[in-house]
């Protein structure tokens, strides 16, 4: 048991480093793509959509401290998952060819979210289970 505990607080911790190194690297692109563009509105917007999947990450994790063992490993693969792939999709490597940069920046924080929700929301029904068979 002791040894599981340890394990779930080290993928916790790698899933912490991940969303902020995420963040900042999806940040980090979303202006570099942006850079030759003229507005000033533009770039933020597209920053704050693209920031968003990992502010719900955190607040995923927040919520999911009263979920069964598996349902946070879960999300916790979901999200290092996600992560590694949007920096991916950001950077270019995972981006079919000849498609624009503004949609990858508009699609994959749009199914980074309907991932999210979908796991959350298996999750709780999971969890809410779990814990009326426990009563």
């Amino acid at each position: 048991m002791v040894k599981k505990v340890l394990n779930i607080r080290f993928l916790h911790a790698i899933v912490l480093i991940l969303i902020l190194t995420g963040a900042v690297g999806s940040l980090v692109l979303t202006f570099h793509a942006g850079r030759k563009n003229n507005s000033v509105l533009l770039p933020l917007l597209f920053a704050v959509w693209v920031i968003s999947p990992y502010i719900a990450f955190l607040m995923s994790d927040i919520i999911s401290r009263n979920w069964s063992i598996f349902a946070r490993i879960g999300l916790y693969c979901l999200i290092i998952v996600l992560s590694v792939c949007s920096l991916l999709c950001y950077g270019g490597i995972l981006s079919p060819p000849g498609v624009k940069p503004a949609f990858v920046f508009l699609i994959v924080p749009l199914i980074s979210w309907i991932l999210l929700v979908i796991l959350i929301l298996l999750s709780e029904k999971i969890s809410g289970r779990m814990s009326n068979k426990n009563d």
